[in-house]
């Protein structure tokens, strides 16, 4: 572990030892934590965040792949603000509604694809994607196969952290702290750079592939309720599938009547050069998840676009729909998505993903595979990843137990650019307005860590 840098002034030594003192954060060594404390964040502007300490860092995550618009938007702001003085709250149960859950309902049925005309709101990704559960479950009983309960997932993948979206996940260790849900099955995943076995990017998404249909095969079709999986893997390192992977994929789920759960709430709201990665892959899904970027990460909201044919079974017999949250369709949340969702249309901000800084950032970021520590680097428009390794042919790691990521991700911070470490892959997905010239800082602070971390390795 390196050593912790000792903070200058005494209000930020207070403020770090009462954090210890009294906050347990998320997915964080406590006792690690306890010997080096955190950064103290205290403003943000434009693509910048700024510690307590004055140290200015370029937000190469968008806050937690969230904020897609970075951290000046005086429209959202007001959008909350006159909300609050309106309707701070209200619940949307007991018949019910607010003028901004009605109004955001309706427009995210006008910009989804053409099948998806209803939303339940929720809080977050993880409620989102529990909720699917619930729908999925609903919708198989009331068309009496109620012997369809098996979710598929896939491993590495990240759909939450209850647990019931945790289950969903595919993360070994997070998996050995509770017991997940026993109806929950994973297939490999598509990561053409750890598991290639000499195959093309082509063959190796048909392999991966159809270890979806050999696990439909294992299992039995009719005991299989739903298929879920990000477009891009997100949390899970930036996992780009294969060109090959999701029309196969899409066959599958076609020909053996299995539902399909895109989780969108890295992918969605413009990051991968469309509004939503399905639309970015082509598929079909059933239900859509949401959250993070619909808001600008400037308020709590998530939720599920529930395609017709599910939505029309639910309505017509399925009775009192059993499930729901205080918050669900706040009107101060639904407010800042509006908001939000107005920018993104108005700034073309999609196009511009697509047809300008995405093609950029990727041309920029694939000059890193140079690097004597890259063993490859990977993306797609505002998604990025690279690979750490000692040797580039054999795809030797820098060190045991991925802890070569955590050491670049310091020095990024100390080079001035937030970068994420998932394992020893180093990843990156800069809010959508960044510029050329921002995009080229990303890619020279990125170069300063690994060259940093080399140094480190005595590489």
């Amino acid at each position: 572990m390196m050593n912790p840098i000792p903070p200058r002034t005494p209000r930020t030594r207070l403020l770090q030892q009462q954090d210890r003192d009294h906050h347990l954060h998320p997915f964080t060594d406590f006792r690690e934590y306890a010997a080096r404390p955190g950064r103290i964040i205290s403003n943000a502007d434009g693509v910048y965040i700024e510690d307590i300490e004055g140290n200015r860092i370029l937000d190469g995550m968008s806050g937690l792949w969230c904020c897609n618009l970075g951290y000046s938007q005086p429209e959202i702001v007001e959008a909350i603000h006159a909300q609050l003085l309106e309707l701070p709250f209200y619940n949307n149960f007991f018949q019910c509604a607010n003028e901004p859950s009605v109004a955001l309902a309706t427009r995210l049925a006008e910009i989804t694809p053409p099948a998806f005309n209803h939303v339940f709101f929720t809080n977050s990704g993880s409620e989102a994607n529990d909720t699917n559960l619930r729908i999925v479950r609903r919708y198989w009983d009331l068309k009496n196969q109620p012997d369809k309960r098996i979710i598929l997932s896939r491993t590495n993948a990240y759909h939450g952290s209850t647990i019931a979206a945790a289950s969903l996940g595919g993360f070994d260790y997070v998996h050995q702290q509770f017991e997940p849900l026993p109806y929950v099955k994973h297939i490999a995943q598509p990561y053409w750079y750890q598991d290639e076995g000499n195959l093309t990017p082509e063959e190796f998404g048909l392999q991966a592939a159809r270890t979806l249909e050999q696990t439909i095969d294992e299992l039995g079709e009719n005991n299989i309720a739903a298929f879920i999986a990000e477009p891009i893997q997100g949390a899970g390192g930036v996992i780009v599938p294969p060109e090959s992977y999701w029309p196969e994929i899409q066959r599958i789920l076609t020909e053996r009547n299995i539902l399909f759960i895109s989780d969108e709430v890295i992918c969605g709201f413009g990051r991968t050069g469309n509004l939503f990665g399905c639309e970015t892959y082509d598929t079909q899904p059933d239900l859509i998840t949401f959250a993070k970027a619909v808001t600008n990460g400037f308020q709590p909201l998530g939720g599920v676009m529930v395609s017709d044919g599910i939505a029309e079974v639910l309505k017509s017999n399925g009775g009192e729909f059993g499930h729901g949250f205080t918050y669900s369709g706040h009107p101060v949340a639904c407010a800042a998505a509006l908001a939000t969702l107005n920018i993104l249309s108005r700034e073309n901000i999609v196009a511009h993903v697509a047809n300008d800084i995405g093609p950029y950032l990727q041309q920029r970021w694939r000059e890193l595979a140079d690097h004597p520590i890259v063993g490859e680097t990977r993306g797609k428009g505002m998604l990025a990843a690279l690979e750490l390794v000692r040797d580039k042919h054999s795809k030797a790691r820098l060190d045991e137990n991925g802890k070569a990521g955590g050491i670049c991700r310091t020095f990024s911070m100390e080079s001035g650019l937030v970068m994420r470490a998932v394992g020893d892959a180093m990843v990156i997905a800069p809010p959508l307005i960044i510029s050329h010239k921002e995009a080229d800082l990303i890619i020279q602070r990125a170069g300063r860590a690994l060259d940093m971390t080399a140094h480190h390795y005595g590489l």
